[in-house]
């Protein structure tokens, strides 16, 4: 069977009514008021009524209706003036009122943290894009003024790199020229007694004529200027570190350079001796070479130049250096601004979470705010609790169903169609009040 149905036979069991009860007076019961408990009381009296008014109107199921909503407006008036009940019933809303008190006061602490570290992180994302405007302008002023940022560079290295590099560049090629041209002319070539002795030295086609001969005659000519060049940037490496060591390097590098111009001179000397030489000419050696103007010409036309190369290249790897440390330090703070770039995109990322943080809680403190009105609502207000009333209508019914079955004259199965009707308004009164919740916690609230 259904425990609805079962609840339902339940609730209309009847219960006996004297037989000399009068139809209009209330239904007496014979206990002595001091063995009652006001609860058993106040069912009694809910049971009594429903028999009277049932009495009075003859069973009627419209007129249960209105019965009903009257018995639920009494269950109310007396609900509201048990005041210790009301108190009790209200004392978990008084509970979580003063909970969401607190919760406000803690998320009202936790929100003014929030907006304290969102302005500090405003102020520390301004202090860090200042910091960046004066690196840039840092990184502008370094070459005018390097001592100011305790850089040591020569102001203006930078002019005097490029005009030192100008300079440089032709005294190069000057170098290529000669040193492939008097080496091809030294080693490889034969002179002919047409040709006069700059063009005995100097050959314009020396390149071509030494790659023609063959690859180590066209190697060799093309190598040997980078030996010049790289004892020259030996005598720059050592010049850095001023000391006796290097110096004495220095010296003997000078002194290789010059012996080996001395040894080009000497051969191309020698066979333009030969080539014009007697039966009478003594054989050719240093004694002869010394006192020939050519052979100087071509020792100077080498090495004196070469010293100049040396010396010129010498000032602008310096410059360069000085240069560099203007560029390095340019670099350095370049760097810094990146970083700081960085730190700037990590505070916004963090001054957004901390935005959405003060949003979450200005949501909570809105939420407690209303859940504070509504519960402060319900305890100004009167709370009914519907399970409560069930329980007297119940007996209201039973009262109302015993008239029907007892006293009313009808037979059988119009009684059985006015209790089914009666049934469906106390359902349908139930179902309006919520008395008919699952929730046993289900109360109503009414404004005082």
């Amino acid at each position: 069977m259904n425990p609805m149905t079962t609840n339902i036979k339940n609730l209309f069991r009847l219960k006996p009514v004297p037989a000399d009860s009068p139809k209009d007076e209330p239904v007496k019961f014979d206990i002595e008021a001091n063995q009652e408990s006001t609860e058993e009381s106040r069912r009694r009296t809910y049971h009594e009524s429903g028999y009277r008014d049932s009495s009075r109107n003859n069973g009627n199921h419209t007129a249960l209706s209105i019965c009903l909503d009257a018995i639920y407006s009494k269950f109310q008036n007396e609900e509201k003036e048990l005041g210790d009940k009301q108190q009790k019933l209200k004392e978990p809303y008084l509970n979580e009122q003063k909970n969401k008190e607190t919760e406000i006061k803690g998320l009202t602490v936790s929100l003014d943290n929030k907006e304290e570290q969102l302005k500090k992180q405003g102020e520390d994302i301004e202090a860090v894009q200042e910091t960046i405007e004066k690196i840039k302008f840092e990184i502008n002023d370094l070459p005018r003024n390097p001592e100011v940022y305790n850089v040591k560079a020569t102001k203006g290295a930078s002019t005097k790199f490029w005009i030192g590099l100008i300079i440089l560049i032709p005294i190069s090629l000057y170098l290529f020229a000669f040193y492939i041209s008097t080496s091809y002319s030294a080693f490889f070539k034969n002179f002919d007694a047409n040709n006069n002795i700059i063009q005995s030295v100097l050959d314009a086609q020396a390149f071509n004529k030494a790659w023609a001969e063959g690859p180590l005659e066209g190697a060799f000519v093309t190598l040997i200027p980078f030996v010049f060049l790289g004892l020259g940037y030996l005598i720059h490496m050592f010049g850095e570190n001023k000391n006796f060591v290097n110096y004495a390097k220095i010296t003997l590098l000078f002194m290789i350079t010059f012996v080996f111009d001395a040894i080009l001179a000497y051969e191309i000397e020698s066979k333009l001796y030969e080539l014009n030489r007697t039966f009478n000419s003594p054989p050719f050696d240093l004694s002869i070479a010394f006192t020939k103007n050519q052979f100087w010409g071509i020792i100077f036309a080498g090495f004196i130049v070469y010293i100049i190369w040396g010396l010129v290249f010498d000032f602008v790897m310096k410059e360069h250096k000085e240069k560099d440390k203007i560029k390095h330090e340019q670099t350095k703070r370049q760097k810094d601004i990146l970083i700081y770039k960085e730190k700037i995109q990590d505070l916004e990322k963090q001054k957004e979470e901390v935005r959405q943080s003060i949003g979450s809680i200005k949501e909570l403190i809105a939420k407690a705010k209303g859940r504070i009105e509504e519960l402060q609502n319900i305890i100004d207000g009167t709370i009914i609790p519907t399970k409560d009333y069930k329980l007297y209508a119940s007996e209201y019914m039973q009262g109302w169903i015993t008239f029907i079955n007892e006293k009313l004259v009808v037979s059988y199965p119009v009684k059985q169609e006015m209790i089914e009707e009666c049934k469906k308004q106390y359902t349908y009164n139930l179902n309006k009040v919520g008395a008919n919740s699952e929730s046993q916690n289900t109360v109503y609230m009414s404004v005082l």
